[in-house]
């Protein structure tokens, strides 16, 4: 049997095989067959931390109970581990300070170089001439010339 479409001839079986066949294709991709495989532990069924206290064999230590004999130089690093701890956001505050200023002083020369500009061009003769226009007085024309006063 023919269908026809727009002058386009298209046997059905031919469709129905072809509706078949992306059928099959989208059923397989929408499938996940490359599954990715987990990490292999060192030690299967055990956390991180388990397998670290086997690797270390802390048992041994702790037979006898707790090892007061240790006790002050392990007070001795927690100590210095809170020192190193509280050196490092000292410095950290400190460049984050530093970097605050930084950009204040940029802040603060591109307003000095403005302001100078401005200043340099307020204080131009013909400037100056122009303001004072306005206030009635008026620039001369004759030179400047020079007052000698002689001593007796």
């Amino acid at each position: 049997m023919l269908r026809t479409d727009n002058a386009c001839v298209v046997p059905t079986e031919y469709t129905n095989r072809i509706l078949l066949i992306i059928g099959q294709q989208i059923d397989q991709m929408t499938e996940n067959k490359h599954k990715i495989k987990a990490a292999k532990k060192p030690f299967p069924g055990k956390g991180m931390f388990a397998s670290l206290e086997q690797r270390l064999k802390l048992e041994y230590y702790f037979e006898d109970g707790f090892p007061v004999k240790y006790l002050p130089k392990i007070l001795f690093v927690m100590t210095l581990g809170l020192i190193y701890i509280s050196n490092t956001h000292y410095a950290e505050k400190t460049v984050r300070r530093i970097s605050a200023m930084q950009a204040e002083v940029e802040d603060l020369r591109a307003d000095y170089t403005t302001l100078k500009a401005d200043l340099m061009f307020a204080s131009k003769q013909s400037e100056v001439a122009r303001k004072v226009n306005e206030m009635g007085l008026k620039e001369s024309l004759k030179p400047p010339y020079k007052v000698v006063v002689e001593h007796k």
